[in-house]
């Protein structure tokens, strides 16, 4: 009998112990990077199929930086060519990786494996191309704000570089997104604070345009999609991220430390932690959900 209680004691014990391993909360937020490891342009996370996060302005403008999500430490990856600074990065079917210049009107592809930089496409009816989206056809989607008027405009680019505009006379067209299934695109106009949805054809064509959601105040920066078709959406100068269901209701608002969030991006082993790029405090944050990127 003594034997049998010092054996249950012991399980006992070891249960208690495991109880008080403490899995991440979700939704709570906490830092990855020190502060003022970026740029002010801090923008554009993204992760690979191998799983490595990559960030664009890291240390500095245009460069292209790969975070250890261990402790939080960045190298830099890529210095880019010709002044160019980059936004959001995006990775296509084989794994190479585009971003959009705003400074030098490109989209630009990097492969991976040689870190060779080529152009895309360039293109002088650009504004400051913004955000990328690619479908599963290797179709890149661009938003292209013109911060001086107020304007914006939508482009898609096929394969070979050839620019096919989708509408024009926008507002500052700034992130955008195709739902999992790719037959809803979004858009947001980050001054007008809107963010319409439209329906996508087998050809990436976009039409029966629709108000998505709609704020009375602060910006709106880049977004993206769980596998459930949610909508994670950066709220810049608020610092949260708002999530909203694929009707436009919104879930829940989820506060950050910095004010000026520019983007987002799923990943983590199991795509379930969320990256969050700070532009004020020039760093990350992130934190951990319970629906994972589409991607995922």
């Amino acid at each position: 009998m003594k034997q049998y209680i010092c054996l249950l004691l012991a399980i006992t014990a070891g249960y208690a112990g495991m109880a008080q391993v403490k899995t991440p909360a979700l939704y709570k937020t906490q830092d990855l990077t020190k502060e003022q490891m970026f740029s002010v342009n801090i923008e554009g996370p993204n992760v690979d199929k191998a799983g490595r996060l990559y960030v664009v302005n890291f240390q500095r403008d245009g460069t292209i930086g790969r975070i250890n999500l261990k402790d939080g430490s960045g190298e830099l990856f890529v210095s880019l060519p010709d002044s160019s600074v980059g936004n959001g990065i995006q990775f296509n079917s084989k794994g190479n990786m585009y971003l959009p210049d705003f400074k030098g009107h490109n989209i630009l592809e990097v492969d991976p494996r040689t870190k060779k930089i080529s152009v895309y496409v360039h293109s002088d009816k650009f504004h400051q191309p913004n955000d990328l989206c690619v479908n599963s056809r290797d179709q890149v989607y661009a938003s292209d704000p013109d911060w001086k008027n107020n304007g914006g405009q939508l482009w898609r680019i096929d394969k070979g570089g050839k620019m096919v505009l989708l509408e024009g006379n926008m507002g500052t067209t700034n992130g955008i997104e195709l739902s999992p299934d790719e037959k809803t695109f979004y858009v947001n106009e980050s001054m007008q604070r809107k963010i319409w949805k439209y329906d996508v054809d087998k050809a990436g064509n976009i039409s029966n345009k629709k108000l998505f959601a709609e704020y009375p105040d602060f910006g709106f920066d880049g977004m993206k999609c769980d596998k459930a078709g949610n909508l994670y959406v950066a709220r810049w100068g608020k610092g949260t991220i708002v999530v909203l269901s694929p009707v436009g209701k919104e879930i829940r608002e989820i506060p950050l430390t910095g004010k000026q969030c520019s983007n987002l991006t799923f990943g983590g082993k199991d795509g379930k932690t969320v990256f969050v790029t700070l532009q004020d405090r020039k760093c990350m944050e992130m934190f951990r959900v319970a629906i994972a990127g589409k991607r995922f």
